[in-house]
């Protein structure tokens, strides 16, 4: 393996491949040493497939923060973590670097326990694509409280049962949110949801749109006004290897949604893992997931798995229609992206629009494409590659659909330069 800890080619997959097979144990006890532990684990894994149970790092601690901020600090403090490009073209970008981000982390949590968040209990979270979003789920990381991220554009109903069977205590939103032309109250859909979830005590609310919102007494508080009340003092709580560390639930477009639950240990190595390995990411270069945090991809590749690897990330606020159908290729030359990760439905969407829309791009930063979500069809991975890729790109990994094994690491849907 490269000195990077990247797979850098078949010879180092192929052994890689065979150490993990043979013995995965100490394969992923080797991955896991990159990291930061508050106590070693006693046993990397148990598994009974039949009932089902697996669990990783069984008696270790740890606290993911911790891997994604605080072990960058020294070296790496003053490198940007996040691009946020807002909503609208025009609006400032705001550039956080991993010091920043530490202490919005840090002052966040504090908000947290100031309203009488602890460890164990379940937070829900319904926000746009905005920093606080990142930084609210990983306060809530910080202090051992268990997130739940809700797409923000679910309805108040969706809202309400996620908020019900989590039995979440706290909820964090913002006043409103701008996507594309439109203008939403993201408070009123809290504040409808809220009527139906008597667990709920307290909403921390974000001032995004400056808009006039209804605040409840004794339960709705605005976070910077909570923010004058914190330091950025917040020792990071430590989580045992197999604690939650969150709760994401299913579409529910086939009944009640289910929640699905991520432990911390082995979720934090194999996010950290396949994004380094996946992406083959190098340092320095800009990376970008249009995947919203409301879904896996969003919280692997963007609040988790990039962050672990002290990576520099965009993070958009709108949609790839707006102001026009060029905003991603836009976007992708502004920030100098090298790595952009994609679901094919906005690629077919984008096709539909043609390449007038391309065209003024140069795209020459890009080095890796992905695809996520779905499988792609052809057509529309051949105008990836040959329009975004500009034809300068080899597919590695969309060969594997197919049944090519001579790149099986590379992700399915990918292409590099």
């Amino acid at each position: 393996m490269s000195t990077s800890g990247r797979i850098g080619s078949w010879s180092e997959y192929q052994r890689a491949y065979q150490l993990s097979i043979a013995d995965p144990e100490a394969f992923w006890a080797a991955e896991a040493d990159r990291f930061t532990w508050k106590r070693k684990w006693n046993r990397v894994l148990e598994w009974d497939f039949k009932k089902p149970e697996v669990k990783w790092f069984i008696g270790g601690e740890l606290n993911i923060t911790e891997n994604c901020l605080d072990r960058h600090l020294e070296k790496n403090g003053d490198r940007t973590a996040l691009i946020w490009e807002p909503n609208e073209p025009k609006e400032e970008v705001i550039r956080i670097t991993y010091r920043e981000l530490h202490e919005r982390v840090c002052r966040y949590a504090n908000v947290l326990k100031r309203n009488g968040v602890k460890k164990g209990d379940r937070v829900a979270i319904y926000m746009p694509m905005i920093p606080d979003l990142v930084v609210g789920v990983l306060a809530c990381a910080r202090i051992g409280a268990i997130h739940s991220v809700v797409f923000c554009g679910f309805s108040a109903r969706s809202l309400a049962d996620r908020i019900i069977d989590a039995e979440a205590v706290a909820v964090l939103c913002s006043d409103g949110m701008h996507r594309g032309a439109k203008a939403m109250s993201v408070k009123a859909v809290v504040d409808e949801a809220l009527t139906h979830c008597p667990s709920v005590k307290h909403c921390i609310v974000t001032q995004r749109t400056g808009d006039a919102v209804p605040m409840t007494v004794g339960r709705d508080v605005w976070l910077h006004a909570e923010l004058k009340h914190v330091d950025a003092n917040c020792p990071a709580e430590a989580m045992d290897g197999e604690d939650p560390l969150f709760i994401l639930y299913t579409s529910g477009s086939t009944g009640m949604p289910k929640g699905v639950v991520h432990s911390s240990g082995g979720y934090m190595v194999f996010a950290e893992y396949s994004f380094r390995n996946v992406f083959q990411y190098k340092k320095d270069e800009v990376f970008f997931c249009t995947a919203d945090v409301g879904w896996i991809t969003g919280h692997s590749y963007m609040a988790y798995g990039p962050l672990l690897a002290g990576a520099t990330q965009v993070m958009f606020e709108g949609v790839p229609t707006y102001p026009d159908a060029g905003r991603f290729w836009s976007i992708v030359d502004k920030h100098k992206v090298n790595i952009f990760y994609t679901a094919p439905t906005a690629i077919r969407s984008l096709m539909a629009h043609g390449l007038e829309h391309v065209a003024p791009h140069s795209l020459s930063s890009l080095r890796v494409l992905g695809t996520v979500g779905e499988p792609i069809n052809e057509e529309a991975w051949q105008w990836y590659k040959k329009h975004i890729g500009k034809g300068e790109m080899s597919d590695r990994g969309y060969v594997v659909a197919n049944g090519d094994r001579r790149d099986p690491y590379q992700l399915v849907g990918g292409c590099h330069r």
